[in-house]
């Protein structure tokens, strides 16, 4: 309880001090995003997106004339299944004959780019978004991520950021990509191995 009113006088004493004193969320900005459409067409998209094209019922046919009509740019033979949730469909672009799986988060603040004959497992996260650590006001540091043809991502791995993975490359389950991936190159996850006892 004491500890709890230090808090709330430094907070009303102090209105920029932080814990810490790095940054100061209460400045943030955001002025280096820009979110691509006027804000009714990202409500309407808010609305629609849950209350339609993430149902299971929504036939994937409806999915796609959907995620086109809000400016999704997708190929022919594309199937994206229930559940996926696309932040902005006008900043997607998705080639031909790919599979998003169930449940995939793209967090496409910039875009995201995927090619042909590529899968994308259940529970996968493209994430585009970040933050500079180093600013006082704990400003956006996003940028795009572009994946290639006949490419594999498994299931649960997460790409951040800046990522590009070349053409027929596989991330393994679970990974965490950071960096670019070359062509023909698996990624796979960390291991840990229980400890024998002797």
């Amino acid at each position: 309880m004491v500890a709890q009113d230090l808090v709330t006088q430094r907070r009303e004493s102090d209105p920029y001090l932080s814990p810490g004193g790095r940054f100061s969320l209460r400045n943030f900005t955001g002025t280096n995003y820009s979110r691509g459409r006027p804000f009714p067409v990202q409500l309407l998209w808010m609305v629609v997106s849950r209350s339609v094209t993430m149902r299971w019922w929504c036939p994937n046919r409806l999915r796609l004339f959907i995620l086109r009509s809000f400016g999704a740019r997708i190929g022919t033979g594309t199937l994206i299944r229930h559940d996926v949730k696309i932040h902005w469909p006008w900043k997607l672009e998705i080639g031909h004959d790919t599979w998003i799986g169930e449940s995939t988060w793209i967090l496409n603040l910039e875009p995201v780019i995927i090619g042909s004959n590529t899968c994308v497992s259940q529970d996968v996260l493209l994430c585009t978004g970040s933050h500079d650590r180093f600013s006082p006001t704990f400003e956006f540091d996003n940028a795009p991520i572009v994946i290639g043809h006949s490419v594999w991502i498994a299931t649960r791995a997460t790409i951040l950021r800046g990522v590009r993975i070349a053409d027929g490359a596989t991330v393994g389950a679970t990974a965490l990509v950071t960096g670019d991936v070359s062509e023909e190159v698996t990624i796979l996850p960390p291991r840990s191995y229980p400890k024998v006892q002797v």
